[in-house]
């Protein structure tokens, strides 16, 4: 149940299962029998109820999120027989009721774990699994496709990333944290076309089997074209350091696409750590995570222009530097 006391945005809506049950059963009266249960999630631009065992409801928390509905009903079953994963499954879409005025819609249930920021059970395999889900992405032809929410490039994102650097101060270590942002905005911007990119490749968008390999990819709100290194940020987001370079080469990114990976991992953890500090823990904890590895990649690289250790070594003690819509 999310209530005002959870809300993680000033107009968010109110949600509960007594809401959902009411909706459904007005819009979709041959599903009004089943059960609805809330999900339990990191996620921050849409509510979701299980509904039944096969199906989910999935309501935009704030008003910004509600033209994602049509772009998943319209768009999802057309990438679905492109990739190499199961996507959600729209099944149905329903409008405003008193008491919630947006839209909604209903999708089919994707079973699954989400995997531990940094310890995948299977770390080499997901990096090839993640690898390939993007290029497949990649390849689909993009004709009529929206621009993603995160179409613009890194120096349009400068602003908005030292505001979060400077609302995080004695949080995050300022002037390494600075640095890094520097370093990726130095990067060579994408000169080819636009292309499919997700655009939010977390571990909560990410389900897992129990063989450790990806079985799904869930919550398209930030699907469009755009860059394909922002696909990168699974990297840091999702993978440990030993496992990265395996996801680099199956990618085949280049030196500039990696540094526009790596800064927009950064950017989007530190927007994500200054928004949803005190909302939101579980999304803090990653982003803390993120900002750790973006630093700890930066340690390990200067290290081993000295000739001291690997670049794409970790610390021997393991350790890291630190520590709706998403931002």
């Amino acid at each position: 149940m999310t209530s005002s006391e959870g809300k993680m945005h000033a107009d968010e809506v109110d949600i509960d299962a007594a809401l959902v049950r009411r909706m459904v059963a007005a819009r979709f009266p041959q599903w009004a029998g089943l059960p609805v249960e809330s999900v339990v999630s990191s996620g921050t631009s849409n509510a979701m109820f299980r509904l039944g065992a096969e199906l989910v409801v999935r309501l935009p928390r704030i008003a910004a999120a509600a033209e994602d509905v049509a772009k998943e009903q319209r768009w999802l079953p057309r990438l679905a027989p492109e990739l190499p994963v199961a996507v959600p499954a729209p099944l149905g879409v329903g409008g405003p009721v008193a008491g919630y005025p947006l839209p909604w819609s209903v999708l089919g249930w994707l079973d699954g774990a989400n995997p531990v920021p940094g310890r995948p059970d299977e770390p080499e395999l997901l990096a090839r699994d993640l690898a390939a889900f993007t290029t497949a992405l990649q390849r689909v032809d993009p004709t009529g496709g929206p621009a993603s929410y995160r179409s613009e490039t890194l120096a349009a994102r400068d602003g908005g990333t030292r505001a979060a650097i400077a609302a995080l101060a004695g949080v995050v270590p300022a002037g390494e944290v600075t640095s890094a942002w520097e370093a990726a905005l130095r990067a060579p911007a994408h000169g080819g076309a636009p292309v499919w990119i997700h655009a939010d490749l977390q571990p909560g968008n990410l389900l897992v089997s129990a063989d450790g390999r990806l079985s799904a990819v869930i919550d398209f709100g930030c699907l469009g074209l755009g860059d394909p290194a922002v696909d990168l940020l699974a990297a840091w987001y999702v993978l440990p350091a030993t496992a990265r370079d395996a996801f680099r080469a199956a990618v085949g990114a280049d030196e500039a696409a990696w540094a526009r990976g790596r800064g927009w991992a950064l950017s989007v953890a530190l927007m994500e750590l200054s928004y949803y500090r005190e909302t939101n823990p579980r999304m803090a904890r990653t982003a803390r995570y993120v900002i750790g590895e973006v630093l700890a990649e930066r340690t390990a690289a200067a290290r081993a222009s000295a000739g001291h250790v690997p670049a794409g070594q970790a610390p021997a003690d393991g350790s890291s530097a630190a520590g709706s819509r998403h931002p």
